[in-house]
């Protein structure tokens, strides 16, 4: 009898649907018009040669990356606003993939925002308010419908590391209210640029300028990532536990040397998270499809082990160069509809 359930089970296995979701930021996607918003360098047609050709090529190379990365969905950070979006989506479309659906955070005039690309209808959008300070951004919260189910896609832009700790706690404690509120077994997505690690708990301990909260961190403690005790999430304890409470980061389904998506100052960091409740480890809705969560790297993306980011004079002090991509590499993982398959590999 068990030889003919795994018989029924495989075929279930290998057809069931999958799709992909992905995060990318795009460092500093403005438009041409002048709002007043914008960074300097970002000015339309000003000194620092922020014009239609630099945009043209900013937009073509996003849409490069976006393309080869061929996800089903795709969280944004660093766009400036629904027309910047719109205008992406618009080359992307030229390019043969077509993102029907889309949401950013604007309604706060944040100077750059999270937004959302979907080849999925969106349900609804909302927006997570931090603070009500220009520097604090929204986070942006979307529902959407995958062939009947439903899955809640958090994308995150926290507060980079200019500040200390306690602004990211700011962002977290907002969104851990929000995550609260939902019940144990929902299908959702925490995603985004955090400007924090994985295991920033560790990481903090070197910087002192950081610590201004004794070592409670924003991802870690505040969010769930880490147990009471301080050791990590496991896959095993969030499939155990069921509750929105711990948070299991994929970064851990990456050998150590690999956990990297961003370099600053050549000091490697893993500041784009993806990260995930019990309910993607359950035996129904949308699942999480066990060992496929990567960084994507393309030999574009590099020059002498460094990153190819948007480039500009000077050191990133002067004019546009009209080259480059982002200094954040997308980071990505495959889902599907239907139970949770354990394939675990160990670390």
């Amino acid at each position: 009898m068990k030889r003919l359930f795994l018989f029924m089970l495989i075929p279930f296995m290998l057809f069931a649907f999958e799709f992909k979701v992905a995060n990318y930021n795009v460092e500093n996607l403005f438009d041409l018009k002048r709002d007043g918003n914008e960074y300097k360098e970002y000015i339309p047609n000003g000194k620092f040669g922020w014009n239609s050709e630099a945009y043209r090529v900013k937009l073509n190379n996003i849409s490069k990356v976006l393309k080869d990365l061929n996800a089903d969905i795709v969280a944004l950070e660093e766009v400036e606003n629904r027309n910047a979006l719109k205008d992406l989506r618009a080359v992307l479309k030229i390019k043969g993939v077509n993102y029907p659906y889309m949401a950013i955070a604007d309604s706060k005039k944040s100077t750059v925002k999270p937004a959302l690309l979907s080849k999925f209808p969106i349900i609804k959008k909302r927006e997570i308010v931090v603070g009500h300070s220009k520097g604090l951004r929204n986070i942006l919260e979307v529902h959407l419908d995958i062939d009947g189910k439903e899955l809640i896609v958090f994308v995150n832009h926290w507060k980079s590391k200019s500040t200390p700790e306690s602004t990211r706690i700011r962002y977290a404690k907002a969104l851990r209210k929000r995550l609260d509120q939902l019940k144990p077994d929902t299908d959702f997505i925490v995603t985004g640029d955090f400007n924090e690690n994985y295991n920033e708990y560790l990481t903090i301990k070197k910087h002192r300028r950081l610590n201004d909260t004794r070592g409670i961190t924003a991802i870690n403690h505040v969010l769930g990532t880490v147990l009471p005790d301080g050791e990590p999430v496991t896959e095993d304890i969030v499939k155990r536990v069921n509750s929105t409470k711990y948070l299991y980061n994929l970064w851990y389904e990456l050998p150590p040397k690999w956990r990297w998506s961003h370099i600053f100052r050549r000091e490697k960091g893993a500041i784009d998270n993806m990260i995930l409740p019990h309910g993607m480890f359950d035996d129904k809705g949308i699942s999480y499809v066990d060992n496929s969560f990567d960084r994507f790297r393309r030999d574009y993306f590099f020059k002498r082990g460094r990153i190819i980011r948007w480039q500009m004079a000077n050191g990133g002090r002067g004019k546009h160069l009209k080259r480059g991509y982002s200094d954040h590499l997308p980071i990505y993982a495959i889902f599907r509809i239907g139970p949770f398959v354990d394939e675990k590999e160990s670390y």
